[in-house]
């Protein structure tokens, strides 16, 4: 056989795909050939206006030869922008953008067609380009960089297909107003390896501006206005880390898909929707996915009446951020499953414990304290440790009526964790809620007020404001509290005590239909809960509802035997008016019994 002999030689390989061709032949194949012929014709005039020559066309693809990496790049952007004016004056339905893969590197020359691991590296970075959008490798982006006006955003490294080492992959745009994707170098932070961003570590998060639907033109602003609000209430949770809407805002266009758009953002989950207004309503719906899978966390619909856009901005701004602060705490706790005991670090190991503290058993309790204090024997300053040991004695010292020794406790860890973070405003709660058990509701409310300033999203501080109202004797200022918590955790764990103390608020204004209405859902959440089924018996009495009020009561001395109105004469009213109050309610019942 005749000795085969292969020229080598550098080249820049541009590799560019039709996006939507199948689709199109499904509607019209004759038309569809037609279009895609147009514009092949169009690339194959632009590549030779700058040098280059078009070669292994298949199907629906093309492929093309430059010497010179920026006459590559800029044969690209030709032929995208002459395809993107035509695709303008047809019908929506029918247009057909292509994307491009630019790279640059040693190839085998035979017959006129080009061979390499350097020719499949273009075809691969042809998938990661939007639509009429161009990627490029490393390789070509050191020849292009400082002698173009592109600009470059910054994917990270992947693993291709059949390619031994990673790519560096990044999108460039035109420079100026050519091109909606597009970000400074700089400005992008890189995560290597495929899929795979932050995998150790607290996560972060990257918002992206809500799409509108463009039928209205205030929509658009609304949508950038509420990703905003998010993006505020985010980064005042303090334990996301939260990417800048300088960084999240170049990603308009969401075509590379979450996955990619995560690595180039160095964010583990990315928050998206979408805006539509009609007939004097918005609805809007958004999600969460987790960029190390590709995996939807989370979606919900919000339906809304249009009455004063600011105040629905911060309504439903604030409503998705306590959302996503708990469906994010939720998927890291199930995140640390996966990694053993022994290579646990501290963010980790508080993710555990707060997994077994969620749990609520006693043994699970004990096991949350074990994680904590492994956590903070690794690293004592760490603001969201201190946090973490503040709750569990609140949690333990409420279940023993106001431990001094636990409250004590909440308040050092608490007062540590302002050192560390004076912007937090966990501390500020927890340091209400023990004033509150300690019987200091005036002073309780300070902290909490400081605490719902820093966080508006912050259920449970909203929730400890409206107790702290209510022991104060401001039963009808408490009320909004509570039903802000309803609103903004809607399947928050401790739910059932928020509605205890609104059962109670309504019982104070003497509304006994909604406090019995309230204190059943309560019980449907935790039916041991003894204070919402003690209101909600007197609330039957004071309605003349006897028959109920007595099952009501026979239910309760099977479940509480033990009970005593000390309990209800521990709860610290500033005016013990109050507890008597609740206490000859119930006893109604007592005497019927």
């Amino acid at each position: 056989m005749a000795e085969r002999h292969y020229i080598r030689q550098l080249a820049t390989i541009i590799s560019i795909d039709a996006v939507g061709f199948s689709r199109l032949m499904g509607i019209d194949d004759e038309l569809a050939v037609a279009a895609f012929e147009e514009r092949r014709d169009i690339i194959t005039d632009s590549c030779g206006a700058f040098g280059g020559r078009t070669f292994g066309v298949a199907g629906d693809s093309i492929m093309a030869e430059f010497g010179n990496p920026i006459e590559a790049l800029r044969a690209a952007f030709d032929f995208q922008d002459r395809i993107m004016a035509l695709n303008a004056s047809v019908g929506e339905e029918m247009r057909m953008p292509f994307r491009a893969g630019i790279n640059t590197g040693d190839v085998i020359v035979r017959e006129g067609r080009l061979y390499g691991d350097d020719v499949n590296i273009a075809a691969r970075l042809q998938e990661f380009a939007p639509h009429d959008g161009l990627a490029i490798s490393e390789t070509t982006w050191h020849h292009v960089k400082d002698k173009t006006a592109a600009v470059f955003t910054d994917l990270g490294e992947f693993m291709l297909k059949n390619i031994a080492l990673p790519v560096r992959v990044l999108i460039a745009g035109r420079g100026g107003n050519g091109a909606t994707m597009t970000a400074p170098l700089a400005a992008i932070p890189t995560a290597s390896g495929s899929y795979r961003p932050f995998d150790k570590g607290p996560p972060a998060i990257a918002v992206l501006p809500f799409q509108g639907d463009g039928s209205e033109p205030d929509v658009g602003y609304m949508a950038d206005g509420i990703a905003e609000d998010i993006i505020y209430g985010l980064s005042n949770t303090r334990w996301l880390s939260v990417i800048a809407k300088g960084s999240s805002f170049q990603f308009r266009d969401d075509s590379l898909g979450t996955r990619l758009i995560g690595n180039a953002l160095g964010a583990r989950y990315i928050v998206g929707g979408t805006l539509a207004r009609y007939s004097g309503q918005i609805r809007l719906n958004a999600s969460l996915t987790d960029t190390s899978n590709g995996r939807l966390v989370w979606s919900q619909r919000f339906d809304r009446d249009l009455v004063d856009i600011f105040s629905l901005r911060d309504q439903i701004g604030s409503e998705i951020v306590s959302i996503l602060d708990k469906e994010v705490d939720r998927a890291e706790q199930v995140r640390t499953f996966q990694v053993p005991w022994e290579s646990l670090e501290t963010w980790q190991l508080v993710r555990r414990g707060r997994w077994h503290m969620n749990r609520r058993t006693r043994s699970d309790t004990e096991i949350a304290l074990e994680f904590f204090d492994k956590a903070y024997q690794e690293d004592p300053n760490s603001s969201a440790v201190l946090n973490e040991l503040s709750w569990w004695y609140f949690w333990r010292a409420w279940l023993r009526f106001g431990d001094s020794d636990d409250l004590d406790k909440v308040e050092a860890f608490a007062r540590k964790a302002l050192l560390m973070d004076s912007l937090d405003a966990r501390p500020h709660a927890y340091l209400g809620a023990a004033d509150i058990m300690r019987g200091r509701p005036a002073s309780a409310a300070e902290h909490l007020a400081e605490a719902i300033h820093i966080n508006p999203s912050f259920a449970f501080a909203r929730s400890a404001m409206g107790s702290a109202r209510l022991l104060l004797g401001d039963a009808a200022g408490a009320i909004p509290f509570f039903l802000d918590t309803e609103r903004l955790s809607p399947f928050d764990l401790y739910r059932f005590h928020n509605l205890g103390e609104l059962a109670a608020a309504y019982c104070f204004v003497e509304d006994w239909p909604a406090a019995i209405a309230v204190a059943d859902r309560s019980l449907n959440l935790s039916p041991s809960y003894f204070y919402a089924r003690f209101l909600k018996i007197g609330a039957l009495m004071r309605s003349g509802r006897r028959d109920d009020a007595e099952r009501e009561l026979a239910i309760f001395a099977t479940r509480h035997p033990d009970f005593s109105e000390q309990r209800i004469r521990w709860i610290p009213f500033v005016d013990s008016a109050k507890n008597n109050f609740l206490i000859a309610n119930f006893d109604q019942a007592k005497s019927i019994a």
